[in-house]
This record gives structure tokens, C-alpha cells and sequence, in this order.
């Protein structure tokens, strides 16, 4: 019997010259990244994590990207989000190949949680605004909307605050997910504050 076969390991393959091929340009983590881009750190809040042996720290803004893109993929522990860094392509993508380890990532959250929310609640105004809750596969707070205009269909300025209290109450309850599964990943006597592992960069 024939089955369809997949490529050879071996043979020689000419992949995209660059990873921004490998994202499309619908691809939601391009919101994720104009926006996060266009925040002003500072006035939001944001502490950016200390440097470690003279090495600089990371960006909040690295953080914050890896942050909601976990949040929306529902990616609950910094050891996964670690993780995606290194095998998955719209991570390294959004965070120009670099990858933080586990305990930098969980210390970012615990040093920035109130401002995340913060950020979280504006992030879901400009997925409004742009009108991407009108998009099939765009989802939101774990709901899916399709692209119909009824009247049941439509986002009003009441039924977008309802969402957002929900989103708010769903990333409080992601948030304590969080720090439940991070306690059983990290351990205080070898943590090192915002420090950066040698595997901290994906090359």
C-alpha cells in the first residue's frame, strides 16, 4: 500500500531568507508587537528587571510581547513560555529570536503584574477599535467572533466593557495559575534575579 511520504531529513533545504516570511502578515502577533511597541514603558509602569554579572537586562517590552502572545495561547507556566521561545517560529518572531529563561520571565510578572493588566485592558480597546473582534479566527478572552454584522453579532461600548471585566477577571485567574505552576518550577536558592542563562538567546 503507498502512503504520502514526508521529506528526506537529509536533503538539503532552501528555507525563506528571512523569519518575517514565516509570519504572515495577518497573523495576529503583528498586533501583539505594534502595539506593545508603541506603549511608553515608563508611564505604564513597567520595572525593568535588574542586570546580572554586567550583562544588560531584557526590554519590558520583550516581556510584555511574550506575555499576551502566552496569555492568548494559554501557555500557563514560564517554563513553557521558555520553551516556546526555542520551537516556536511566531515567538521567535515576535522577540527577534531571543530567550529568556524560565525565572527571568516569572520575575518580570511578579515585578509587573498591576501594569499588566493595566496593558492588558488597552490591548483589548485596540483589538476593538481595529475591529478584530469582527475577524472568524481572532479570539479574545477565550471567545470566538465570526464575521456577521446581525444585531446580536455587534460589539456596542456595553458589550465591550462586559468583555473586558471578563478578560480581567480571566487574566486574574490566569495570573494566579501562573505563580501556582512557577512555584514548582523554580527553586529560591539557585534563583538568579533577572540574570540571563547561557541559553538565554536562541542563535
Amino acid at each position: 500500500m503507498r502512503y504520502i511520504q514526508g521529506e528526506n531529513r537529509g536533503q538539503v533545504t532552501v528555507f525563506p531568507a528571512t523569519i518575517d516570511e514565516y509570519v504572515g502578515s495577518d497573523n495576529p502577533v503583528r498586533v501583539i508587537d505594534a502595539f506593545v511597541n508603541t506603549l511608553d514603558i515608563d508611564k505604564a509602569g513597567f520595572k525593568a528587571l535588574p542586570e546580572w554579572i554586567g550583562r544588560p537586562g531584557y526590554d519590558p517590552r520583550t516581556l510584555l510581547k511574550l506575555y499576551i502572545y502566552g496569555y492568548f495561547n494559554k501557555t500557563r507556566s514560564s517554563r513553557r513560555l521558555m520553551a516556546e521561545c526555542y520551537r516556536n517560529v511566531e515567538v521567535m518572531w515576535l522577540l527577534g529570536k531571543l530567550a529568556p529563561d524560565f525565572r527571568t520571565i516569572a520575575d518580570f510578572r511578579s515585578k509587573n503584574a498591576d501594569a499588566m493588566k493595566k496593558v492588558f485592558r488597552a490591548f483589548v480597546k485596540i483589538c476593538s477599535d481595529l475591529d478584530l473582534y469582527a475577524k472568524e479566527l481572532e479570539a479574545i478572552d477565550g471567545s470566538k467572533f465570526r464575521a456577521v454584522n446581525a444585531k446580536d453579532k455587534n460589539i456596542t461600548k456595553a458589550k465591550l466593557e462586559a468583555k473586558i471585566q471578563r478578560a480581567e477577571a480571566k487574566l486574574e485567574e490566569y495570573l494566579k495559575e501562573l505563580d501556582q505552576n512557577d512555584q514548582e518550577d523554580i527553586n529560591p536558592e539557585n534563583h538568579t534575579p533577572g540574570g540571563n542563562t547561557s541559553q538565554d538567546q536562541a542563535t
